[in-house]
C-alpha cells in the first residue's frame, strides 16, 4: 500500500472488513453495477468494461484492455482513464460488503506508462472499515497478476443511503434502476461513485 496521506490511514478503533454472507462467492463475475457505467457499463461504446470478479475474503480482481478511445499520448492509455480503472475496481468492493458507498478519496500512483492493446490486470481489497469509512488498496499490473506494477491506488469510500442518488442524480434514471424487476441490478445500479 502506497498510503500517501493521513487521510487515507484508518483510525485506531477501524475493524477489519468482513465479507456479507450474501456476497458472490469467489470467482463469481460481478456484472456491470449500471449499463450506462463508463468503467464496467456495456452500453458504454468507449467505455472500459471492466470485468471484475469476487476474490477471496474482501477482495476483487478484475481485467480491462486498453483500447485507442482509452489513449493520452499516442499509442499509451490516458492517467485518467488508468484512475477510473482502479475506481471501478476499488468500488466493486463494497458489493462484497453488501454496502452502498461512493468514492470520498483517491490517490493513485502512476508507476509505468500502460500501451495500448495492454490488458491491466487489478487487485483490491478492503483494508478497513471505521463506521461509514470503507478503506481500500488496489493495484494494476501489466498483462497478468505476475506483470510488473503499472498504477496504485488508495482510497476511502463513503457509506450512502440510496437518497444521494436519488437526490442529485438524473430523475428518469434513477425511476429507471428502481422500477427495474431483477432485485440485483437494482440494488447493484446504486453501488459506486458520488
Amino acid at each position: 500500500m502506497s498510503r500517501n496521506s493521513a487521510a487515507l490511514e484508518p483510525p485506531a478503533d477501524a475493524v477489519k472488513p468482513v465479507r456479507h454472507p450474501d456476497a458472490p462467492v469467489p470467482g463469481e463475475l460481478l456484472g456491470a453495477h449500471y449499463e450506462q457505467c463508463f468503467g464496467c457499463g456495456g452500453e458504454q461504446p468507449h467505455g472500459l468494461h471492466l470485468e471484475a470478479r469476487a476474490g477471496e475474503g474482501v477482495s476483487v480482481i478484475a481485467e480491462f484492455t486498453v483500447r485507442p478511445a482509452h489513449q493520452g499520448a499516442p499509442g499509451l492509455a490516458h492517467g485518467g482513464v488508468l484512475a477510473t480503472a482502479l475506481d471501478e475496481t476499488l468500488g466493486s468492493l463494497n458489493w462484497l460488503l453488501r454496502t452502498i458507498a461512493v468514492t470520498g478519496r483517491l490517490e493513485t500512483d502512476f508507476v509505468r506508462p500502460v500501451p495500448v492493446g495492454t490488458v491491466l490486470y487489478l487487485e483490491a481489497e478492503v483494508t478497513a472499515v471505521a463506521g461509514r469509512k470503507i478503506y481500500s488498496t488496489a493495484t494494476g499490473r501489466i498483462g497478468g497478476p505476475d506483470g510488473p506494477v503499472a498504477v496504485r491506488a488508495d482510497a476511502l469510500f463513503i457509506e450512502v443511503k440510496v437518497d444521494h442518488f436519488i437526490d442529485n442524480g438524473r430523475p428518469e434514471e434513477i425511476r429507471a434502476a428502481m422500477n427495474d424487476p431483477d432485485q440485483v441490478r437494482r440494488t447493484r445500479a446504486f453501488e459506486v461513485n458520488p
